[in-house]
């Protein structure tokens, strides 16, 4: 009998102990979970982050000298094991923004704190998905006020960062390359396959970062991490997850959205589902009577006609819908191993390239009868797998396997006539990663590991004579095409005190890439059937954060980035602008980015935090299209059209410099405000020699925040603004596209500036729903972001209801 006593007792000891080693974060105030908060210790390195309910397993911190948990909005709290058990494993945080303690998770492929990332980051999380109400994935990069949004439909967003754009910025999605061969120089709308409800954080990493990401990461690297299935912490299997509604006016969208978690020990499973449609965008009312669409070309009786458009503040065509699917499964078969399986799919509609459709002739009717994008596919399958090995070669080590599949076109056909020209890009995109971190001694980490991307381009283009239905083979974009790349890369960094720590990294990349042009030369007199080339890149950066106490960050960094010439870049055939066609140009060689920056972050009596960023960037050997002979003629007869020849050519240099402010203040009691301004300059050298302003490099813009937070109201009040550019300052490229802009007083194309006043409201109505309102561009103004194709939305009422369970 005694014995049968002590065994019960040692177990409810045991059992005890194992529930009083699961940890509970939630809002001081409101008493809500805190999602995502991040647990870490030095020594042993451990991490972990808490799931929808606000809890983690930090049973192995139990030897921790020194637990930190971190959420984004809230303040730090340092503590130990011990500490966290008198307190009996439950916490609450305070809510602040002054706070120079957040968390990155992406500039090394690894947990990082901020302090010790010498370059500047900015994150968001569901929170602010569920507060301002992104409809995509560009929008929600957008509203960071740090990433400028260029749009050339609706059914776009192509941001811009510290004058880059397009395929020299980096994406990632899981940790996985987005990027693919045919990402080309023009704005591009792929980050719109992204499903913004299901990202978990999102995270822009400013400046270079080929040592980590490889080629294309010049201006920035933007990374996606999605929701993961959790695991029950208890014997109980946990089933959990959301549903959403959401309604705007300026354009009648509705969108909804289901989430379902199902969750053993050891293995879970997460489905997510989202469907959402957007009807014509409507413009403000205040604004350059230039953008209002007065009329509009259909097709009636088997003939092009031009229609008076009831409501010029209606932009027609401009409306598209889109499907998402994410299904994910986690087995953690041990406290050691913890492998995911990812299935992303995202489809659109054919959707209108808006900006094509105000180009018009001498005779005042359209150039195009329609110019659409067919539909955009994306489909990714990833394996991966989380190992802590804790052994002489890594302390973590993480693999990847991942194919994706990418598939895009473009319709056009011009007015009055009957060939409709249609061209298919499909993309097969294979990669693998092996990425390791160790500990050396307390005081050091080297991070290093490998990577392949195998992409293959299948192109085919196809001519329609709509009167008649005859098919004829077309001249493609692209020539099928072979693009891989071998890396290896390792940074070190090393802790010369609790205040310094400096770090290094380099990388090694080496380009094979095989493109087949016969496909084409029924249509182009090219001198050559095939182009094989094969070349390497070298690139490494120095940087180092000094944190002198805990009201400071001082960080400075030296880097290098380069991208190298892709599919797009090598055998592209397209109509850039009327008269002009671009040709394959095979004899191409990398570009390089050379980068410096200075960061000071400062915090005031925790209320007042102050940061400032300057830097400079220099690009070599710049690929850009420029004036170009084939078989010793300048001008080819394109599209029934005599068209100047020009090609991609390593042509130009470029130089970039700007400012990047912060400056937030905590008036207590819930409400703080903010700003975020970024000015940006950039000059790039013409085919003649002279300078022209930078294409990408966007006027000053940024945001003004006030934010109240009480009980389960979160409401906010901003501002988004942008300056605008004279003729004199436009990219003499986009002096070249009349139809987008304004006109000055002398009739020449120019970009206005513009200001939006914004409100936003959440509401936690019970512990299971929730609701936002919000009401954009209050002041209904009429402006188009610079560079952009479609006006922005006028005064636009957005309400949104979502439940969890």
């Amino acid at each position: 009998m005694k014995k049968l006593v002590y065994l019960i007792s040692l177990w409810l000891v045991g059992a005890s102990l194992l529930y009083g080693q699961i940890l509970t974060i939630t809002d001081l105030v409101t008493g809500e979970p805190i999602e995502r908060a991040t647990i870490t210790s030095r020594e042993p390195r451990l991490f972990t982050y808490t799931n929808a309910r606000g809890q983690a397993d930090i049973s192995d911190f139990q030897t921790a000298s020194g637990i930190e948990i971190r959420s984004i909005g809230y303040e730090t709290q340092y503590l130990t094991y011990d500490q966290l058990r008198r307190l009996d494993f439950k916490l609450q945080l305070r809510q602040t923004n002054v706070n120079l303690d957040q968390v990155t998770v992406s500039a090394s492929r690894y947990t990082e704190e901020s302090r010790n990332v010498p370059q500047r980051t900015v994150s968001l999380t569901q929170k602010d998905v569920m507060l301002l109400q992104p409809q995509t994935a560009a929008d929600l990069l957008g509203q960071t006020g740090e990433v400028f949004i260029q749009k050339s439909q609706q059914a776009g967003g192509s941001p811009m960062i510290r004058g880059f754009a397009t395929n020299r910025l980096m994406y990632t999605v899981d940790g996985v390359r987005f990027n693919t061969a045919i990402f080309r120089g023009g704005n591009i709308q792929n980050v719109i396959n992204l499903d913004p409800f299901v990202v978990e954080q999102a995270e822009v990493i400013f400046g270079p970062g080929s040592i980590i990401y490889g080629s294309d990461a010049i201006g920035g690297v933007m990374t996606f991490h999605t929701q993961n299935p959790e695991l029950t912490l208890t014997d109980k299997v946990l089933i959990n997850g959301k549903a959403l509604a959401r309604y705007s006016s300026a354009n009648r969208e509705n969108t909804g959205h289901f989430t379902l978690n199902v969750g053993g020990r050891r293995f879970a499973s997460l489905t997510a589902v989202s469907f959402f449609r957007f009807d014509d965008l409507r413009m403000g009312s205040h604004g350059p009577e230039e953008y209002l669409r007065n009329i509009y070309a259909t097709r009636i009786d088997s003939a092009d006609r031009i229609l008076y458009n009831p409501d010029p503040r209606v932009q027609i065509p401009s409306g598209y819908d889109q499907f998402n699917i994410l299904q994910k499964l986690r087995f953690k078969p041990s406290a050691r191993w913890d492998i995911k399986y990812g299935f992303h799919y995202s489809e659109t509609s054919s959707y209108s390239r808006y900006d094509r459709l105000h180009r018009y002739r001498n005779n005042g009717l359209p150039a195009s009868a329609e110019w659409n994008y067919g539909p955009q596919i994306w489909m990714m399958n990833h394996l991966s797998a989380i190992h802590k090995g804790q052994n002489t070669l890594y302390d973590q080590l993480t693999l990847s396997l991942a194919t994706q599949y990418f598939e895009e076109s473009r319709i056009d056909r011009s007015y009055g006539q009957s060939r409709r020209r249609t061209r298919i890009e499909r993309v097969m995109a294979h990669s693998f990663n092996a990425d390791l971190q160790r500990s050396i001694g307390r005081k050091a980490s080297l991070y290093y590991g490998l990577e392949y991307v195998w992409n293959q381009v299948n192109s085919t283009g196809i001519d329609t004579r709509i009167n008649t239905g005859l098919v004829e083979r077309a001249s493609s974009r692209y020539p099928n095409a072979d693009w891989s790349t071998y890396a290896a890369y390792a940074k070190y960094q090393y802790r010369t005190s609790e205040k310094l720590l400096i770090e290094a990294g380099t990388r090694f990349t080496s380009f094979t890439t095989t493109a087949d042009f016969r496909q084409n030369l029924d249509f182009f007199p090219f001198p050559f059937e095939q182009a094989d080339l094969n070349f390497s890149n070298l690139v490494g950066n120095i940087g180092l954060a000094y944190t002198p106490d805990r009201t400071t960050k001082i960080s400075a960094v030296l880097s290098t980035g380069f991208r190298a010439p892709n599919v797009d870049d090598i055998g592209k055939v397209f109509d850039s602008e009327p008269g002009s066609v671009t040709v394959p140009n095979p004899a191409l060689k990398s570009e390089y980015a050379y980068n410096g920056e200075l960061s000071v972050m400062k915090t005031f009596a925790d209320q007042l935090k102050v940061s400032l960023t300057g830097y400079y960037t220099f690009l070599q050997n710049a690929l850009v299209r420029r004036n170009f002979q084939l078989n010793g003629q300048d001008s080819i007869l394109y599209d029934g059209q005599l068209s100047r020849v020009q090609a991609i050519q390593n042509a130009a240099q470029a130089t970039i410099w700007g400012l990047q402010a912060l400056l937030e203040y905590d008036f207590g009691n819930g409400l703080t405000a903010s700003t975020q301004a970024n000015y940006q300059k950039g000059e790039e050298e013409m085919d003649d020699g002279t300078l022209s302003p930078s294409r990408h490099a966007a006027p000053w813009y940024g945001v003004t925040r006030i934010t109240y937070r009480i009980n389960r109201l979160n409401f906010q009040v901003y501002a988004m603004y942008s300056g605008g550019f004279t003729f004199d300052m436009l990219n003499v490229e986009e002096r070249g596209k009349p139809e987008i802009y304004a006109r000055d007083p002398l009739g020449r194309p120019y970009s206005p500036g513009w200001y939006t006043l914004n409100a936003k409201a959440y509401y936690q109505l019970t512990d299971q729903v929730g609701l936002t309102f919000g009401l954009e561009n209050i002041t209904d103004q009429r402006y188009r972001p610079y560079s952009s194709g479609i006006v922005a939305p006028g005064r636009n009422f957005v309400m949104a209801i979502r439940a969890t369970f």
